[in-house]
């Protein structure tokens, strides 16, 4: 194995310092002098980072002996659940991670497969991960290699090949294309077809699925992956097989809501129906907005939507199976509105912005009663929870 370049974190004292201090205020702590020659505060505190980032992140890695790599690969890996997902989607027998990062997707994905390589180009970080690796028991063939060059010097075929792309550009607000990541799947895409069966590509939730299947010819299936809600990612698998349709799959996990499965470009052969509001309003879940699937919900679950543009949904009677909320709304005037009431407050094609409304109004945020600020067909209104 690789020895890990901080190896000396494992140090029993020096882990049991770590344990002791994972509530500290990291701030002051970083003030203070190491209290270990060998190691910084620096790397102490890397790792009280790593710790309580993998409490809530990936839990599994909570063992003793696991080295936590710096703040930007933790928040670039994906969550334990989203791995977790994932792994059960993927089998065969051989898996190759070709930007495996801090590894763990490999670690889950992987888990139904014989044979599993990881190549990765920050030689540290593949060396944590190996360590890490050993830790839990698992066995795979480490490569520290640049990506492009491991696939001109390759010879072997896999089953399945994994990658992660990198924003070479880090602003996360704006749409971007295939082009803006690193690597440009466009680039190798003829390459990665030709070492697997099947290519599998996580990919940020903010990207176009029109400009996906527009670009990528070889897609047979899209997974949009929420997490309580939060889109984290869109995740498209590739093959040179001739596939008649291409299936997408929308899950909200760690919520009792069922997936939404349909076939691209079904959404353009439905027609929604409309209505004023009714007794019961749905909102879809996230994973089902960044679909843009706003007609085929309408006819489905036998709802009507209440303006084009407003993608909430209405019935006289409840559906119990809908993949989302489910509110029980009224029509009322905004001079019905008292001041200083406490409600959940949505805004959903409507000028004014939750905070807007606030203010506007002089509501406070919270409680268990919603307002729905909308528009349907005949114009703006607002629906109050009954």
């Amino acid at each position: 194995m690789r020895s890990v370049r901080n190896i000396k974190i494992l140090n029993k004292e020096i882990h049991s310092y770590i344990n002791a201090n994972l509530n500290s205020d990291l701030h002051s702590l970083l003030l203070k002098k190491s209290p270990f020659p060998e190691i910084s505060m620096q790397e102490i505190v890397q790792q009280i980072k790593g710790k309580q980032t993998a409490q809530k992140k990936f839990p599994f890695l909570l063992k003793e002996g696991i080295v936590f790599p710096p703040q930007l690969n933790l928040e670039q890996s994906s969550s334990e659940i989203t791995a977790v997902y994932k792994s059960q989607i993927l089998k065969g027998n051989t898996f190759i991670d070709l930007t495996s990062g801090f590894g763990i997707d490999a670690y889950y994905l992987s888990q139904n497969f014989k044979e599993v390589t990881l190549v990765e180009q920050n030689s540290e970080l593949l060396s944590i991960v190996e360590n890490n690796w050993g830790i839990l028991n698992r066995k795979a063939t480490f490569i520290n290699q640049n990506l492009e060059n491991f696939l001109n010097r390759n010879k072997e075929y896999f089953d399945v090949i994994y990658l992660d792309p990198a924003r070479r550009d880090q602003n996360k607000n704006k749409v971007f294309l295939l082009e803006d990541l690193s690597p440009d799947v466009l680039q190798i895409k003829e390459k990665l077809l030709t070492t697997a069966d099947q290519v599998v590509v996580k990919l940020s939730p903010l990207i176009d699925l029109k400009y996906l299947v527009s670009v990528l010819p070889g897609i047979f299936r899209i997974e949009i992956i929420a997490v309580k809600n939060d889109v984290k990612e869109a995740v498209i698998f590739l093959s040179n097989e001739k596939k008649e349709e291409i299936t997408v799959t929308c899950v909200n996990l760690e919520s009792d809501e069922s997936s939404f499965l349909f076939k691209f470009g079904e959404e353009e052969s439905v027609q929604a129906e409309y209505s004023e509001p009714e007794k019961f309003i749905y909102i879809p879940n996230n994973s089902i907005l960044k679909a843009g699937v706003f007609n085929l919900v309408s006819e489905r679950f036998g709802l009507k939507k209440l303006h084009p543009n407003t993608h909430l949904y209405t019935s006289a009677q409840r559906i119990s199976d809908f993949p989302g909320r489910i509110l029980e709304m009224q029509t009322v005037e905004s001079k019905q509105i008292k001041k200083k009431e406490q409600f959940n407050i949505i805004s959903k094609n409507y000028p004014l912005k939750p905070e807007d409304i606030k203010k506007k109004y002089g509501i406070k945020d919270g409680g268990k009663g919603y307002l729905i600020f909308t528009q349907s067909k005949k114009g703006k209104i607002i629906l109050k929870s009954v």
